[in-house]
């Protein structure tokens, strides 16, 4: 992984509120409102959240029909590992190409 990719996951779980989806899905899928419920904010800001964890590669969303019929929007957790120490940051900024500059 180059210095971009890098940055780019650890921006994708800087935030209390990524972190504690990620705490919630730990135990299994959940659909949208339970989870929206569990982790106290708005389906609109967690979908915001959950969309970038999805880009990022964090959680999968798929659909499900609930008992009802209703279509479900349901994520869970991608298995990940995540090491940041000083060798991995060498490692990454190794890996990325130097930028030319005009």
């Amino acid at each position: 992984m180059d210095a971009e990719g890098l940055a780019a996951r650890l921006t994708a779980i800087a935030s209390p509120q990524r972190l504690r989806i990620l705490a919630e899905l730990a135990d299994g899928p959940l659909h949208v409102s339970e989870l929206a419920r569990r982790a106290g904010m708005s389906r609109a800001l967690l979908y915001m959240h959950l969309t970038r964890l999805e880009e990022s590669g964090f959680v999968s969303g798929r659909l499900e029909l609930g008992a009802d019929g209703t279509a479900l929007k349901v994520f869970e957790v991608v298995p990940f590992r995540l090491d940041v120490d000083l060798a991995a940051v060498v490692a990454a900024v190794r890996e990325t190409p130097p930028k030319e500059h005009p």
